[in-house]
């Protein structure tokens, strides 16, 4: 025993000891894991986002009619965007408009008309100076057949009128059931759903549709709505297509139906870019007619050949 009184063996002991309980404390340590471990307890599977119910037909339809309501009150003054002063000049100028804009047909039919008023003096014309004149709307061969043959048509087959039936319109050269409904709405008062470009754009955008045929589009829009919105229904929505929701570029940020279209996002939407986007009144631009209706809160466009 030394001079502490402890032996030689008892400190071997001690360290044995000690060893022995330091061994287990780093055993221990490292079988006790932090509170916060992701191996200190299965992990929780992670929250699996649940997907968007679908929206049902009714509330589909209640969304539609709202979004024609809201339009009605933007766009109060819609209206037809060709230039015409009766049956015959809004007939030949539909046909005319195809692959051009209004304004173009506007700027165009004035000469037209001036030289051929009727149905028996445009079918009696020669079809190279029916062609000069009606030039700048593009297809002018193509549509120089259509227009002088449906006068023809009109003239022997119709007594010079314009029919103000479907079944008759459809059967007149260059008349499909869009021209026909343009006419029939415009002209006779009568409730159609004119499905151009611009209706088929939003009513898909809209989410009313999924199909691509016009004429499946028509039938699916009229379930939609009462026949007697059809025709100012195609009007606020063509109007709507042409200002603010195009086909490249939309102007969301612009867009006064946001809250109510589910496309929203697909074109610009800062507000302030968006702005740039907007046509015609809408954009502090002139409008398609050269003659608007009274209430046009735009500028009437230019004629032919005239800047602005």
């Amino acid at each position: 025993m030394g001079e502490h009184g402890v032996s030689k063996r008892a400190k071997a002991s001690n360290r044995t000891d000690v060893g022995s309980e330091a061994t287990r404390s780093t055993r221990s340590a490292k079988s006790v894991k932090p509170a916060g471990s992701p191996k200190s307890a299965k992990a929780a599977p992670a929250a699996v986002a649940k997907p968007a119910k679908p929206e049902s037909r009714l509330a589909m339809v209640r969304r539609a009619r709202k979004i024609n309501r809201e339009l009605a009150e933007v766009f109060p003054y819609a209206h037809p965007e060709l230039d015409f002063r009766n049956p015959f000049e809004l007939l030949v100028a539909t046909v005319l408009s195809a692959q051009t804009t209004d304004l173009r047909v506007n700027q165009t039919t004035p000469a037209l008309f001036a030289k051929y008023p009727t149905p028996e003096d445009l079918a009696a014309a020669v079809p190279e100076e029916v062609e000069e004149l009606i030039r700048p709307t593009g297809f002018f061969r193509a549509k120089t057949k259509s227009i002088m043959g449906l006068a023809a048509a009109l003239r022997d087959d119709f007594g010079g009128e314009v029919p103000g039936r479907l079944e008759d319109l459809v059967k007149l050269p260059g008349v499909g059931r869009k021209t026909a409904f343009v006419v029939l709405g415009n002209a006779f008062g009568v409730p159609g759903i004119t499905v151009d470009t611009h209706f088929m754009r939003l009513v898909r955008r809209w989410k009313w549709t999924e199909q691509e045929d016009p004429v499946k589009i028509e039938a699916e829009i009229a379930e939609i709505f009462p026949k007697s919105e059809w025709t100012m229904l195609s009007h606020r929505v063509i109007f709507h297509g042409r200002r603010i929701c195009h086909a490249r570029k939309p102007a969301c940020g612009a867009c006064p139906i946001t809250h109510l279209c589910p496309s929203y996002g697909e074109g610009e939407t800062d507000p302030e870019k968006a702005k740039k986007l907007l046509k015609y009144e809408m954009g502090g631009f002139p409008g398609q007619r050269l003659d608007p209706p009274p209430g046009y809160p735009g500028r009437p466009a230019p004629p032919l050949g005239a800047s602005g």
